[in-house]
């Protein structure tokens, strides 16, 4: 009875874990066809490359579906073709700023973390010729955190908070612990865990 009790619970505790990542790919995919409409009618020429780098990341996301977590190297991997798509957009207005230990490199954390982090900075900050934004992106140890300068843009952007709430409940189910967010007046910074393999909660 006991053994029964403990596979409904894993099988639960499972499904709800799908349920949150399979909330993230569309809201990437959707704003990334929302970037692919506008430079096919302002740069067609871009918009082909952009449409290739497009390609890779969601070949990326698909691949690692059935991943409960990748390694810091690979999301980076897959962050530094999103970075590219980003670049394509918003050209010297948008700049990176990243520095993460190469002994972190095979820590390991949710896919598709760090990029809704940085997804989160650039849907709700102006990037403008009037107002570049730089992200920094740094390790520490067991976290690594994202940060921006609050800059609003002028319309509001809709967003509902849905991705970092999700983001949150698969840290908790995954390592039972909590993303942190800060913000003042001028910062927003977002910590997440990154973990040793063997530290990974089995789900």
């Amino acid at each position: 009875e006991m053994l029964r009790s403990l596979v409904g619970s894993e099988m639960c505790i499972r499904d709800r874990y799908e349920a949150l990542k399979s909330q993230l790919n569309p809201h990437m995919l959707f704003n990334s066809l929302n970037t692919l409409r506008s430079l096919i009618r302002e740069t067609p020429g871009k918009a082909q490359e952009y449409l290739q780098e497009l390609s890779r990341v969601l070949r990326y996301t698909l691949q690692e579906n059935e991943c409960r977590s990748v390694t810091l190297r690979e999301e980076m991997d897959f962050v530094n073709a999103y970075i590219f798509l980003l670049k394509m957009r918003y050209e010297d207005n948008l700049v990176f700023d990243i520095d993460l230990g190469k002994e972190h490199e095979s820590k390991q954390l949710p896919p598709m973390s760090v990029q809704l982090l940085i997804e989160n900075a650039v849907k709700h900050n102006e990037i403008s010729n009037r107002h570049s934004l730089t992200i920094s992106v740094r390790s520490d140890h067991d976290s690594l955190t994202v940060s921006n300068p609050i800059q609003p843009k002028l319309t509001h952007s809709g967003g509902t908070g849905i991705g970092l709430v999700n983001l949150s409940k698969r840290y908790n189910l995954l390592y039972k612990k909590d993303i942190s967010i800060k913000e003042d007046a001028s910062i927003f910074l977002s910590l997440i865990h990154i973990s040793e393999p063997t530290r990974l909660l089995s789900i």
